[in-house]
């Protein structure tokens, strides 16, 4: 018996296609080409046997896991544990922005975000703690199948890292996450293995070269 996670990164929004911090202070849409970058994923997958499709509650993760909810008639569960980080103060604002107005906390925080939070935000340690606890929820009810969850760039990073023992203060320098991306992680008989990092295959050349993160 395996279970499997596919941890879909929400589609494109006009903060991540200007790099701009976006966490869960801020709450866009998608844009058209994050709707576009969601019904390929949708349609690429829509074909797999799911047990439950899970979402956090922030608008562009529900938008992006609403295709496939659609095309599967399985419903959408929301999970405020699987909400971005909060970037607090630096919502919406650019990084040279931020290294200028913010710059001791922002040093801080890009050398170690497991301890040092963005000004007024959330840590790396403190999203393990909340993610972490609707994973555990989610392998309590399935043994065995494939589970969609669609998350964000932060929180899906930091969930990896805390799975497979990797420092959490690491995240940003370790795993790519770019928009509409899924990555795999299959549990078995010796815990939490990573079977695919961040595929765009299910993406057309156009989406998959689109700027932004």
């Amino acid at each position: 018996m395996t279970l499997n996670l596919y941890f879909l990164r929400h589609g494109q929004t006009e903060f991540s296609r200007e790099n701009n911090f976006c966490g869960s202070g801020l709450n866009p849409d998608l844009t058209d080409d994050g709707k576009n970058m969601a019904n390929a994923f949708a349609e690429h997958y829509a074909s797999k046997k799911w047990e439950a499709i899970y979402s956090s509650s922030l608008n562009r993760a529900i938008q992006t896991a609403t295709p496939i909810s659609h095309l599967t008639k399985i419903d959408i569960r929301l999970s405020d544990e699987l909400k971005e980080i909060s970037y607090g103060e630096w919502e919406g604002k650019t990084v040279e922005y931020i290294d200028k107005e913010f710059h001791d906390d922002y040093i801080k925080w890009s050398a170690d975000p497991a301890w040092y939070p963005p000004t007024g935000g959330e840590t790396a340690i403190g999203i393990s703690n909340r993610a972490l606890q609707a994973i555990e929820e989610i392998k309590n009810k399935f043994n065995d199948g494939n589970v969609l969850i669609v998350s964000h760039k932060a929180t899906i990073r930091i969930i990896i890292s805390s799975l497979l023992g990797i420092d959490v203060g690491r995240f940003r320098y370790r795993f790519a996450c770019p928009v509409g991306s899924v990555s795999i992680i299959e549990f078995g008989k010796n815990g939490p293995l990573l079977k695919t990092l961040a595929d765009r295959s299910h993406q057309s050349e156009y989406l998959r070269n689109l700027p932004g993160t």
